[in-house]
């Protein structure tokens, strides 16, 4: 038959039809497989492609994350060196507070004492003048009239020359000196009593001083003088000290009266200076213990808790983000060496190779 071949393996007659129509038909299997080979590349490689990416976003997210902990540590690490600094600063202004407070309080002090002297000069300078006047005086009239003279003489002189200090006789048959000086500061202080007692007889007396320590007792007064011509061997060259009471001659006694009162002036300063001092300690040990330096301090501690706790909070999230990365990661990555390892079963030999999945393909072949 016309229509009918010799098959050369089988000899069998096969129609030319039939044998076109198979050949068409596996050449359109053939072309159907190519392309749905082409199509499954082409969306393997569009799917890793998009992976790779995903895992390079998901990398760098890793590492934005990494960074971020390491500024937190760095901010701790400033903010625990900061609080030390802060402790050291506040300690530095007390000491400075305290330095400032004493160096004031020492230079009043100083500018009183100056002028204090200058006054003292200046009033020293002022009574030489009537010294022989006053010596002139002494020596008119009877001993009993020339002593009462000399005793309102250096009464005058004396309230003359510290107009500060309150001057007062003895009255006549009181027991006592005959002259009592009460010193006082500038500022109307207090400072001590000097008895005064005159003497115009040509023989010293042993006994004198004796009397007049007693008086000093009774008075509750700081120095005892006694003004007199006749002098002990304790004050031959004109002032002196015999038994603890004060000797002068009635040339000396201002200048003695100056020594003694500036004597009673700086003591009574310096008891005052150790009272500030003293205060001023107990002002500040009061506001280091008191409410506000307290209040400050739990501020500043609050703060650092508030902040600590924030970093605390802050890493445990991390942590939390990142083991959920992690583990979004992996099965990310076991997705991707799935899909690969099926292609590979579907394409052979013909799949290329992806960078860091080479472990994962040998262990399936293996496996296979």
């Amino acid at each position: 038959m016309a229509n009918q071949i010799k098959c050369p393996n089988c000899g069998a007659q096969i129609e030319i039809t039939a044998a076109l129509r198979q050949e068409v038909e596996e050449q359109i299997r053939i072309e159907i497989k190519q392309a749905v080979q082409r199509e499954l590349e082409e969306k393997n490689a569009l799917e890793i492609a998009d992976l790779k990416k995903a895992l390079q976003e998901k990398e760098r997210k890793v590492a934005e994350f990494r960074e971020q902990e390491l500024k937190l540590r760095e901010e701790k690490r400033k903010l625990e060196e900061r609080e030390k600094e802060l402790a050291l600063e506040v300690q530095r202004r007390v000491d400075e507070e305290k330095k400032k407070a004493e160096e004031a309080a020492f230079k009043k002090a100083d500018e009183e004492h100056r002028l204090k002297d200058l006054e003292k000069d200046k009033v020293i300078a002022d009574l030489k003048k009537s010294l022989e006047e006053a010596q002139r005086k002494a020596s008119q009239g009877s001993q009993q009239t020339q002593g009462e003279v000399l005793e309102l003489d250096l009464e005058e002189n004396l309230r003359s020359a510290f107009p500060l200090d309150v001057i007062e006789p003895v009255e006549k048959g009181i027991r006592g000196a005959d002259i009592r000086q009460t010193v006082k500061s500038q500022s109307g202080v207090v400072c001590g009593v000097i008895l005064w007692e005159s003497k115009r007889t040509k023989d010293w007396h042993d006994d004198w001083t004796s009397k007049l320590k007693e008086d000093l007792r009774a008075e509750g007064a700081n120095v005892a003088v006694i003004v007199s011509e006749a002098l002990p061997k304790e004050a031959q060259k004109g002032m002196g000290i015999k038994d603890g009471v004060w000797v002068v001659s009635f040339s000396l006694v201002l200048p003695l009266a100056s020594l003694l009162r500036k004597n009673l002036l700086e003591v009574t300063y310096q008891k005052v200076i150790s009272v500030d001092r003293s205060q001023k300690a107990e002002q500040l040990y009061e506001y280091v213990t008191g409410h506000e330096f307290r209040q400050q301090l739990e501020a500043i501690v609050e703060v650092y808790q508030e902040m600590q706790e924030q970093i605390d909070s802050e890493k445990r999230a991390f942590e939390k983000i990142w083991k959920t990365r992690e583990f979004q990661v992996k099965r990310m990555l076991n997705s991707t060496a799935h899909i690969c390892g099926s292609m590979q079963g579907l394409i052979g030999s013909s799949m290329p190779q992806i960078r860091g999945l080479e472990l994962l393909d040998s262990g399936k072949s293996e496996n296979i």
